[in-house]
């Protein structure tokens, strides 16, 4: 494989699937997507089923155009590794026949939560005592809701795995599972990087459904002649294990050290800080996973919607915008920074209630709202309102800063901020000023497709470590500093918005307004 120039990365997202290829100095060279989408079953509300054989199809003609577009030869392909969105999963029968999957925000086993919940009051927080998860993402009510509707399905089942393990099975054959995605199902052990069967046994579950764990960036397998055929690969490229998608995504802008931290501006805004001690919170208000590196975990504080309420808001007020962004083949929020820019920090006072900082164990949302503006044309219209939709988004980000710097005692020096946020020049500059830190932004488009690339490198020597990886590959774009004027001013309102959220909050806790959104059981 002396002449192999090229990495292949395979990324299930949420919305779409794509097949990316970069070069070794991890240029992007080529790109395919299909979007996908999963849907309801209709005896199951909340339900959100993924089409194992459909999305395989989608994901092989990926591949093929990825491979087609730039004439690349697959025997240049030194490497394949993959990701994917966290928490689905697929389940198997004896001969390797996938029998069940759903997707990451399924949301069908509200019975179950509440089941575990009343097995025992204490079992939650046991298990995120050893798997730094709840039960409101992992795979532990899925399973059982699984055992509970369709047991002739949970009779058949002999191994589960994530979407990332699923495009590795249909690629090479082997069923096989790693740690950054593999402790979301909540059947982790964080510390040993291995699955806890005595967890699934706590929660009346089966232990012997759990395939073999291997580190990312090892080797797992071979492409085999099969997928060969169907994908356009060659067969025998090596098939490196990679992760879940903040993970990877963070070793693609160079989050690969202790007491490094990223913020990923998506539809949820991530905030991501990498530790080399592992330990969970006594109050179980803050997710802790495994990096995609070996020795490295990540405590993980999710924003609700952040990137969902500004399509929202784009959408229902800013059609003037939108139609300029028509007529001159421009972005409609780049119409709106312009405004929201002349507007002062703090939004004359106003602010909006969206998110909240995260409680894991008792994760829950008020009533969106905005509230302390003026009947004043003048200051308070539509730009000041997405300004604040804007800071609000940073303060969520802050309140969860402080929470992970309160477990272990240290804080960020800096931020890297990466994904659609990021692009606002004026979002930037906002979580430097309300955070207090300088903001670093990186070029790549790809961050998350790229970790995968990095990782398969590695796989087959291409490079030493993540860290030196990291340092040839990841160039940073722009950097904002803070202005400690407007630090000042938004300090001043944070301790506000936490006090008025929690009014809020309370308000939806009695039932006079409708949570945005609360897990399963809470």
């Amino acid at each position: 494989m002396g002449s192999s120039k090229y990495l292949m990365a395979i990324d299930a997202g949420t919305g779409s699937v794509r097949a990316v290829i970069f070069d070794t100095d991890g240029n992007q060279v080529a790109v395919s997507a299909r979007e996908w989408e999963h849907k309801e079953d209709p005896r199951f509300p909340g339900s959100m089923d993924f089409d194992w054989v459909y999305n395989w199809q989608l994901t092989s003609s990926c591949i093929k155009e990825a491979i087609g577009q730039w004439g690349i030869h697959p025997q240049d392909i030194a490497a394949i590794s993959t990701t994917c969105m966290r928490e689905g999963i697929v389940l198997y029968d004896k001969d390797g026949n996938e029998i069940w999957a759903c997707a990451n925000v399924d949301a069908r086993s509200n019975d179950e939560v509440i089941e575990l919940i009343n097995k025992s009051s204490a079992l939650e927080q046991d298990i995120y005592k050893v798997s730094g998860q709840t039960f409101a993402l992992g795979a532990l009510p899925r399973i059982l809701w699984v055992k509970n509707k369709m047991p002739e399905i949970y009779e058949k089942t002999a191994t589960v795995t994530m979407f990332n393990d699923w495009l590795i099975f249909k690629l090479t054959g082997v069923l096989s599972a790693e740690p950054s995605n593999g402790c979301t199902t909540g059947i982790f052990d964080l510390k040993s990087r291995m699955w806890d069967t005595s967890i699934a046994e706590k929660c009346g579950l089966r232990t012997d459904i759990f395939p073999k764990v291997y580190e990312s960036s090892s080797i797992v397998a071979y492409v085999t002649k099969e997928a060969a055929a169907e994908t356009g690969l060659t067969e025998g490229i090596p098939v490196v294990a990679g992760g879940g998608d903040a993970q990877l995504g963070s070793i693609g802008v160079g989050v690969v050290s202790p007491n490094q931290a990223a913020v990923f501006g998506g539809s949820f805004w991530q905030y991501e800080f990498n530790t080399d001690n592992v330990k969970t919170d006594d109050q179980c208000r803050v997710r802790v996973n495994c990096h995609a590196i070996p020795r490295l975990w990540q405590y993980e504080a999710l924003a609700f919607y952040p990137g969902l309420i500004m399509r929202w808001y784009r959408d229902g007020f800013c059609q003037l915008e939108k139609q300029k962004a028509l007529e001159t083949g421009k972005d409609a929020y780049e119409f709106m920074n312009e405004e929201a820019v002349k507007i002062p920090a703090g939004s004359y006072g106003m602010l909006c209630t969206f998110s909240d900082v995260m409680n894991y164990i008792c994760w829950k949302h008020a009533a969106p709202g905005f509230t302390n503006f003026q009947i004043n044309p003048e200051k308070f219209n539509r730009f000041t309102f997405y300004r604040a939709i804007m800071e609000n988004a940073a303060m969520v980000t802050k309140g969860n800063m402080d929470l992970v710097s309160q477990l272990t005692g240290v804080k960020p020096s800096e931020i890297i901020f990466a994904s659609g946020a990021s692009k606002s020049t004026l979002w930037c500059q906002i979580v430097a000023d309300v955070l207090g830190l300088p903001v670093h932004v990186p070029k790549v488009k790809e961050a998350t497709a790229l970790g995968a690339a990095i990782l398969a490198g590695i796989g087959v020597g291409i490079y030493e470590d993540v860290e030196t990886a990291a340092k040839r590959i990841v160039k940073i774009e722009n950097t904002y500093h803070p202005n400690e004027e407007n630090h000042a001013i938004y300090n001043h309102l944070y301790t506000n918005w936490r006090e008025i959220y929690s009014a809020q909050l309370s308000l939806s806790d009695r039932k006079l307004t409708k949570h945005m959104w609360n897990a399963p059981g809470v």
